[in-house]
């Protein structure tokens, strides 16, 4: 009786804390949950920061200021990825993101606190774009669901305490130590990271060479993205002050956004084309609609329904859990992934239906508690489907191209 070959031999699934991936995964989980911290804290004390700086007017836009440096380090890091590997643009996202998180502890004006949030936005753009490439690079097809899940969980932690400690920090001590206790965070996640950065893959590939993968005309687009969006926003926030310079701004911005878009995104991404294009947009959309809301929650709750700040962000917590608890799912889950994100994205949208009715008087704003946890579970159902999709359809030279595209 011969012994079976070793085509007979049953395939044995990767895993993404097997030995040949642990190292990474534990790297990379170390870094988002880092990156976590910073985000579920601001949320939670950007109120008592509106209140110190007189900024109430510039709430919106801190935020807006840190998307929109992450966009233009999302297209910078996504080329030099594609070239030149991830681990040089992702150690330099890490020192820009401490180096704004100590600018931002120290600020004592709003334009201060705005110019460390948009050097937070390009350490953030720039580390999490290589990260995602990293998980493309490193993991094989079909280890990458559970790859991007581990990345959502990884949210988990930062999620159930850093609410709290954030609210609990900027009571005691006061909120510029909120982004002072996150900076001695980063030696222990640098040290454990060197491995994964010296990992290599042996694909093989060559950059790609068409007309949205040259460096200086990416980022001349990016350039006229990010400007574009800050004339726009400051053009909006003057109209009622000076019309006719606003309206200016507006229409320049606009001008701007929409041809820097044009050629950042996939052609037909802005006609809904089928394939990567729409899936490209569908995060874009996903992302503006929920964290749009998002961000705005605890002013809400504790400007119009008097809670404290630890209270205010448990309803960010609970989006958090949500998204996680989405992101395993799907990760289990086979089949068609238009469904999915189509139930991800109704999830979404009802969610922000409901937590429009806390601002209504009467209304208790406990209502965004569970409201958030469906939006958050649609994130993760939805948005995840969407990660895995667009490396899916994107050629392994272009992954870190797509990875920009879907910031």
């Amino acid at each position: 009786m011969t012994a079976p070959k070793a085509l007979d031999t049953p395939h044995e699934r990767s895993r993404i804390l097997g030995p040949e991936y642990r190292t990474a995964t534990f790297g990379i989980l170390l870094v988002v949950t880092l990156i976590a911290f910073e985000g579920m804290s601001v949320s939670v004390v950007m109120p008592a920061i509106a209140d110190e700086l007189d900024a109430l007017d510039l709430y919106g836009i801190s935020f807006s200021a840190f998307l929109i440096a992450s966009l233009f380090a999302n297209v910078v890091s996504g080329l030099w990825s594609d070239r030149r590997g991830y681990p040089l643009p992702f150690l330099a996202g890490v020192v820009l993101f401490v180096t704004g998180m100590a600018l931002a502890g120290a600020a004592h004006s709003a334009m201060l606190f705005l110019a460390a949030r948009a050097v937070q936005g390009l350490g953030a753009g720039s580390s999490v774009v290589a990260l995602l490439v990293m998980i493309a690079r490193v993991y094989p097809m079909e280890a990458r669901p559970r790859a991007f899940a581990a990345v959502s969980a990884a949210w988990v932690v930062p999620a159930m305490v850093g609410p709290a400690v954030a609210g609990f920090v900027a009571t005691q001590w006061g909120w510029r130590y909120v982004f002072y206790g996150i900076i001695p965070l980063v030696v222990p996640a640098l040290v454990m990271l060197v491995p994964a950065l010296r990992m290599r893959t042996s694909s093989g590939t060559e950059p790609s060479q068409g007309p949205r993968s040259r460096p200086l005309a990416m980022t001349l687009a990016a350039t006229a993205t990010a400007g574009g969006a800050g004339l726009l926003l400051y053009g909006v926030d003057r109209l009622h002050l000076r019309p006719v310079p606003g309206a200016v701004a507006v229409v320049a911005g606009a001008a701007f956004l929409v041809y820097g878009l044009y050629r950042l995104l996939p052609p037909g991404a802005l006609r809904f084309l089928r394939g990567l294009p729409t899936t490209v947009l569908m995060r874009g959309l996903f992302s503006a609609s929920f964290f749009g809301v998002n961000s705005f929650i605890p002013l809400v709750l504790q400007e119009v329904k008097s809670f404290d700040p630890t209270y205010a962000g448990i309803a960010l917590t609970t989006g958090a859990l949500g998204w996680s608890a989405g992101s395993y799912l799907q990760s289990r889950r086979d089949g068609e992934a238009h469904r999915r994100i189509r139930l991800g994205a109704v999830c979404v949208m009802v969610a922000i239906l409901i937590c429009l009715l806390s601002v209504l008087p009467g209304v208790t704003g406990w209502i965004a508690v569970p409201a958030w946890i469906v939006a958050g579970f649609g994130m993760g159902f939805g948005m995840t489907t969407v990660s895995v999709t667009a490396l899916r359809q994107s050629p392994v030279n272009e992954q870190g191209r797509t990875r920009r595209r879907c910031r």
